[in-house]
Order: structure tokens, then sequence, then C-alpha cells
């Protein structure tokens, strides 16, 4: 299936996901099953980290997603994506079972996991990321030299529109138009 253009896989997966999550909080129980198959196997990792017991974490899995039909109206698009919101539950959830006293201590400390959800990326946010810098850098192709020269000192290696401009011997004011005009042609070609 294509995608619409500026859309990838992971755009359309997080959409599917989303639409999941405010069917289950308007009481659809087949929502539920969507959800779980699209995160579960993300959710029981960050729960066995936590937790350091396959069993434990298929319990605090558990216990995330009764918690998550009882409460997915409290879910808000606007404030988390929804695998950071579930993701964001799920460590709560292990980090609970840790607390009762009823777990032995887990293979990852409490105050780190909440890095968990980002300790790697998805394929699909790592393709996503490739060709978007591909596409930056077939923008980037199209500016003139001054332009293409002046946007990758100053964003790539960090240099401030002073440094650059002495650098180049030019004005201070030539230098930032080179940059705006760049960053504006940048701008229709990656909308483009």
């Amino acid at each position: 299936m294509e995608q619409p253009a500026g859309r990838t896989a992971a755009d359309a997966a997080r959409d599917r996901l989303k639409l999941a999550m405010e069917r289950l909080a308007n009481g659809d129980r087949s929502a539920l099953e969507t959800i779980y198959r699209a995160t579960s196997a993300k959710l029981f990792g960050i729960c066995y980290r936590i937790l350091g017991d396959r069993a434990e974490a298929e319990d605090a899995l558990q216990d995330v997603y009764v918690s998550l039909w009882k409460r997915a109206d409290r879910f808000d698009a606007d404030r988390a994506s929804p695998i950071s919101w579930l993701s964001t539950f799920a460590r709560n959830r292990a980090i609970d079972r840790l607390r009762t006293g009823k777990v032995r201590q887990g293979s990852v400390p409490v105050d780190e996991a909440m890095d968990l959800t980002d300790a790697a990326p998805l394929a699909d946010d790592l393709l996503q990321s490739a060709q978007q810098n591909a596409q930056i850098h077939l923008c980037i192709k199209t500016l003139d030299e001054n332009q293409q020269d002046a946007i990758r000192t100053a964003f790539l290696e960090g240099k401030t529109y002073v440094q650059i401009a002495e650098m180049r011997d030019v004005p201070l004011g030539t230098m930032k138009s080179w940059v705006r005009r760049g960053l504006a042609k940048l701008k229709r070609c990656l909308e483009g």
C-alpha cells in the first residue's frame, strides 16, 4: 500500500494506534486487540528489563492492558504519542511491582527505567531518518554554493553567523541573507 507524499509506514502505524486508542476509549473491545498486537512486544521488553523475570513481566504486562481497558479515556493525543504513553504506563506498572516487594530487584535499576523506551530506535524510525537525511542532502545540492557552505558551516559545524562572515570575509548581513534564503529554498524543496 502506497503512502501519501511525506508519510511513512511509521506515521501510518502511529495513526492506526492513535485511532485504536480512541476506539478503545469509546468502549470498542476489538480495539484492545489491535493495540495489543501493535505494542505488546515493546511493552513486554520494558517490563522484563525492569523486573528481570519473565513471569513477573508477563503479569505486569497483563496489568497494563487491564488498566488500559479501564483508563483508555485518559489518553491525550495532544500530549503524547500512543506508544510513549503506553511505554510510560508499562514502566510505571513494572516499578509498582518492584515497590510492593514481591519481586526481587530487576536487572535494570529503577532510576534507569525512564530511558528504556528510547534505548533502540524502531526499524521504521531508522528508515524514515535515513530517507529524510537523503532528501535533505538532495535539497542542499539545489542551493547555490554560498548558501550550501553557509548552511553547512552554521548547522553542521556549529559556527555563528559572525564567525562564518569573518571566515568568508563577507558582511554579516550578506551571510545572514545567504542562510535565510538557503533555508527558505530548502524548506520549499523538502515540502515539495
